[in-house]
């Protein structure tokens, strides 16, 4: 295994210090896209919230892991990483291409962001969830990357269609009770509009000269910034 494969899981506690492997989101060198690979937080630019999950499960539909939109900034629970899914490689370090179908998975819990016809619990648009153990579920955990050029840049807000139902991940501005006071519904609605529009915020971003030979796809420890 390559020095970039070790060091890389480090960049997760002390990427600052290893700012010669990863491009970050505030200070230092930027990269303009957001490569496979890379752990963001995203924006919801209507709303002004972050895709957000936890260990608390809905109470009605699935019964899986909730997924929502919150406003703070500096919850750990709101990084997801960028990954290829089961039929499709995405080489850590490689720019994601627009209309490349990729996997998010929820670094602290480890699962997938999901989608199915269950009825989402406020709104009753269709539901989105966590699902998945250890960064594998199935295949609806897959999301096409919508935007205008050639790659995702971390300038342009962008779309998320979930492929096997080709509905775009939404916040509409419901909000939840206890336990999870003030958090925003997050789902998936078939129609484009200005509530599915989102952006690669903070975050640790793979330098394409970094990636590793054979486009490997990396799994990420249960960790916290």
């Amino acid at each position: 295994m390559g020095t970039a494969a070790v060091l890389f899981p480090c960049c997760l506690s002390v990427c600052l210090y290893l700012s010669c492997l990863c491009g970050t989101a505030s200070g230092g060198t930027e990269l303009g896209v957001v490569t496979c690979g890379s752990v963001v937080k995203l924006l919801n630019t209507k709303h002004n919230v972050r895709l957000h999950s936890h260990d608390v499960r809905y109470g009605s539909g699935s019964g899986q892991q909730s997924v929502t939109g919150v406003t703070s900034a500096e919850d750990s629970n709101s990084y997801w990483s960028v990954r290829g899914t089961s039929g499709g490689a995405c080489g850590r370090g490689v720019p994601v291409r627009c209309g490349q179908t990729i996997r998010l998975t929820h670094v602290n819990t480890r699962r997938n962001l999901h989608s199915h016809y269950f009825a989402s619990p406020l709104s009753s648009n269709q539901e989105v969830s966590a699902f998945g153990e250890e960064g594998e579920g199935d295949h609806l955990d897959e999301w096409t990357v919508q935007c205008g050029g050639s790659a995702w840049s971390r300038e342009e807000a962008v779309r998320f269609r979930h492929r096997a139902t080709e509905a775009l991940l939404s916040v509409t501005g419901e909000q939840y009770g206890r336990p999870i006071h003030g958090q925003r519904e997050v789902h998936a609605m078939t129609g484009p509009g200005p509530h599915s529009l989102w952006r690669a915020m903070e975050g640790v971003f793979v330098k394409p000269s970094e990636s590793l030979p054979g486009g490997e796809d990396y799994t990420y420890p249960h960790t916290e910034f």
